[in-house]
């Protein structure tokens, strides 16, 4: 059930026809399409319909019709509903899904929450929403100012030189956010109670006309009224009770020679009878952010639908997801700054960063339109930590960055003495690309003052095994490839239909395979691949082993197999993405300084040589050698037997066993030599593997940034490069969720039932063809 996927076709808006026979035909409104299988979850598809037709969750039901009757509509209401549309149409690979809207029970009011793409309430169906022509010169320069939304869908009405005449709006207005008298009742109203008093009364006086203008929506979501604008721009505002006859009206300006805002008239009576008959409360996506920023502050994954039911608990006021979404996106920017403003900034946060960090490198470049196109970090601190403490061993991933901008993070990351992650450097790219990873290598190699000796563990795709070979040619460099990336793709190109089981096996052999210290137990493995699939192992044995199997590789791996070794790191990532890029690389700066700090506390307080986690695995290989017998002979390689006879090589500190070789550790055979010549195994440890290499991998420090204020150009010949957002925006709707350095998932192939070949049905089958 799992695995069967059904392309929906989900319409809404039209209408039903009923033909003679009863068969129903649907015509007309809109059509998206998306993709549906046994592991979605109905409250997520459900959602995410919703977000398509714009559509409340409460009042939105699901149907569908099953194949071959289309007479009977079918409800979707739970999770077994959802599963069962997907098994019945298990021999289609699309079903038809309509989404239909429930009328409001009462017709007095509505609980229906306001859309951004309706033009009036339920309540007002025949009543233009009203606001002077002038508030629309006002809102196209800044939207946000005004609090009304606008958008292109707008119509003139009247004489347009009249400035108290009207226009009706389309999905861009002040959102009317209708909700039911009858629930709101003392819970919802106490959150608002705070604002009941803000408005006092004729000489009160404001900052701006946008504090005015907000104050007054408070006010009125607290005394329960709507109102509407007659005046509306950037020095007045005379608004008026929305309920026809009500004599309740206020009419602010400016003061002269100021920027202040002072009311000059009020009736402050009201003759409608207020939440009984008035349903409609001003409620704009400003007005949104306003109320979760704090919020917002402290809970930064603050999602839209909880957004929803806060504000429906706390004001009464029922908002759709769109409504939330945006009102969190402002609320972000208000507290993040600007997308657009921090790609502006990048000039100068590069040069802060070298300047506050000397001897860090930090540069970006942009497309012929000035664009972004991608950014490289490497702080001192990192650079020196990795030459001086850390083996000579870099591991190379990238992560996908959700931001609104979009882009990837590449990344390079080293081990410390203690196993734990080591960012060196990383970079923000447009794209993940073959010529964008030879860029990040290049500036790599030119933070780095020694490349001697260095493996690298990465994937051997998207040019990475092109990159590493040229820029480093000459180095005595090693390229390791990652062995979660090659048994992905063993399994997506061996040609076959294996079970869940057998898929396991193979890549269970594999990882034997790479992991066999020695020819013989390589070969065991792959042996063993081969009685599993013919295909399989001719693709292990050409996917040259000489880069990923230990018992050829020439470089130091110290056993790490894979490139994903620095999560610590790219969950850190995840936690920034959001963020501006100035901002979220200075929060990953902050991560990493946080990072050296606390290491560096930390080993202050050890006392072995070792450390902590080397420690224990040179106590556990200790613990293995008193049932050995060493042979001794005259020279330096020493015989040594247990369950296998092995040969120490003392002096090039190998044993045949291999495992010395692999980790830098002293394997139990070489301890039991060094026991016999009285010899301590903590001075044939690899260096790295210290407490003091470690102390010295984490005894710089990363210094904070402190402002981004851009500095004065003394000519014209210093004129600040102008650098502009990528052109790729975030699409619409939900982000898939993607695992760090993860391929797409792998197609089921299609199986013959009568010859059992791949890569066809029985309708398509050349047999039966054949045979005909």
């Amino acid at each position: 059930m799992a695995g069967k996927r059904v392309i929906a076709i989900c319409q809404s808006g039209g209408e039903f026809d009923t033909d003679r026979d009863g068969f129903l035909s649907y015509k007309g409104g809109d059509a998206h399409a998306m993709e549906v299988d046994g592991k979605l979850d109905y409250n997520d598809f459900k959602m995410e319909v919703a977000e398509m037709f714009n559509c409340s969750l409460a009042t939105m039901s699901v149907k569908y019709f099953l194949p071959g009757n289309r007479k009977t509509l079918i409800t979707i209401s739970n999770d077994k509903d959802l599963k069962r549309m997907i098994k019945f149409h298990g021999d289609s690979d699309t079903a038809e899904i309509y989404v239909m809207t429930e009328e409001a029970v009462d017709p007095d009011f509505s609980n229906m929450p306001g859309s951004r793409s309706s033009r009036t309430t339920l309540s007002e169906m025949a009543v233009p929403v009203e606001a002077p022509l002038s508030v629309v010169e006002d809102i196209m320069d800044d939207p946000n100012e005004s609090g009304l939304l606008l958008d292109a869908n707008f119509d003139v009405v009247g004489d347009t030189n009249n400035v108290d005449d009207t226009i009706t709006i389309g999905a861009e207005l002040p959102v009317p956010i209708s909700f039911a008298a009858a629930n709101y009742d003392e819970k919802n109203a106490k959150a608002a109670q705070q604002w009941q008093n803000d408005i006092t009364g004729v000489g009160q006086r404001f900052n701006s006309v946008h504090e005015f203008r907000e104050t007054l929506r408070k006010y009125a979501i607290a005394n329960q009224f709507a109102f509407k604008y007659k005046k509306n721009d950037s020095h007045r505002v005379t608004v008026k009770c929305k309920a026809e006859g009500c004599p309740w009206r206020i009419h602010a300006s400016r003061l002269s020679t100021t920027q202040l805002i002072c009311i000059k008239k009020m009736n402050p009576t009201h003759t409608c009878e207020g939440a009984v008959v008035t349903n409609g409360y001003q409620a704009t996506r400003s007005w949104v952010a306003s109320i979760i920023k704090e919020k917002l502050k402290v809970f930064p994954n603050y999602k839209p639908k909880d957004i929803v039911n806060d504000i429906q608990k706390e004001y009464g006021i029922q908002l759709n997801y769109f409504q939330a979404w945006r009102g969190k996106e402002i609320a972000k920017e208000q507290l993040q700054g600007s997308y657009k403003e921090a790609y502006s900034q990048l000039p100068f946060f590069c040069e802060k960063v070298m300047e506050t960090n000397p001897g860090s490198l930090a540069t970006f470049t942009t497309k012929d339109d000035s664009s972004f196109h991608r950014l490289f970090v490497s702080f001192h601190a990192s650079l020196y930590g990795f030459e001086q403490g850390c083996r000579p061993l870099l591991f190379l991933d990238s992560i996908f960055l959700k931001s609104k901008y979009q882009g990837t993070l590449l990344a390079a990351t080293a081990a410390d003495g203690n196993d734990g992650v080591f960012p060196v450097a990383f970079a923000i790219v447009d794209s993940e690309s073959d010529d964008n990873w030879h860029w990040f290598l290049l500036q790599l190699r030119t933070a780095l003052s020694m490349c001697r000796g260095i493996t690298f563990v990465a994937d051997r795709e998207k040019g990475l095994r092109e990159s590493i070979a040229e820029i480093f040619q000459g180095e005595d460099v090693f390229h390791g490839y990652c062995l979660r990336y090659l048994s992905e793709q063993l399994i997506r190109d061996v040609r076959g239909q294996f079970s869940h089981e057998v898929k396991r096996l193979l890549v269970e052999d594999f990882y034997g395979a790479a992991y066999a210290p020695k020819p013989e137990g390589f070969q065991r493995c792959v042996e063993s691949i081969r009685s599993i699939s013919l295909d399989a192992y001719h693709w292990v044995m050409q996917s040259e082993p000489i880069s990923w199997a230990n018992a050829f590789f020439r470089g130091m791996r110290y056993n790490h197999m894979t490139s994903n070794f620095g999560e610590l790191f790219y969950g850190w990532v995840s936690d920034a993405h959001d963020l501006p890029i100035t901002q979220m690389v200075d929060a990953i700066r902050g991560k990493i300084m946080e990072l050296i700090y606390t290491r560096r506390t930390e080993s202050n307080q050890w006392v072995t040589r070792l450390t902590p986690f080397m420690e224990e695995k040179l106590e556990k290989e200790s613990l293995r050698f008193s049932s050995l017998h060493v042979l001794m002979p005259n020279g330096t390689k020493f015989e040594v037997q247990g369950d296998t006879i092995e040969v120490v090589d003392m002096d090039n500190c190998d044993c045949s066993c291999r495992d010395w070789g692999l980790t830098g550790l002293p394997c139990c055979h070489a301890i039991a030599v060094m026991g016999c010549l009285g010899r301590d195994p903590y001075d044939y440890c690899a260096r790295y593997f210290t407490a003091d290499s470690y102390r010295s991998t984490y005894s710089e420090s990363i210094h904070p940034i402190p402002s981004l204020e851009k500095p004065k150009r003394k000519d014209a010949s210093q004129a600040a490069v102008t650098v502009t957002p990528p052109p790729t925006r975030r699409p619409p709707g939900r982000p898939t969720t993607k695992k760090v350095g993860s391929h797409e998932v792998t197609k089921r192939q299609l199986q013959c039932s009568r010859c059992k070949g791949t890569g066809h049905n029985k309708s398509t089958c050349k047999e039966v063809l054949l045979e005909s």
